[in-house]
């Protein structure tokens, strides 16, 4: 029984492995898509901290991502 556990650990570790490597490129594209976001509408948002924005600008962000998003996938279905 210790090798049937010994091989569903490493297909899991597998898995894991690819699933945290698109989890890793999908944050990095939404890093992107949100500092794009920023920069169109005038926010300043910078890399590390930025405490300094009210959280009217980061709403503003986060809306502004979600309204690009939903208009692209729109746009994909037509």
């Amino acid at each position: 029984m210790a090798k049937k556990t010994t091989k569903s650990t490493t297909k899991k570790s597998k898995t894991t492995s690819t699933t945290s490597t698109t989890a890793a490129q999908t944050r990095e594209a939404m890093n992107k898509f949100k500092f794009e976001v920023a920069n169109e509408i005038g926010v300043p948002l910078k890399q590390g901290y930025n405490g300094d924005l009210t959280s009217a600008q980061n709403g503003y962000v986060g809306g502004y991502m979600v309204k690009k998003m939903l208009e692209k996938q729109k746009a994909n279905l037509k």
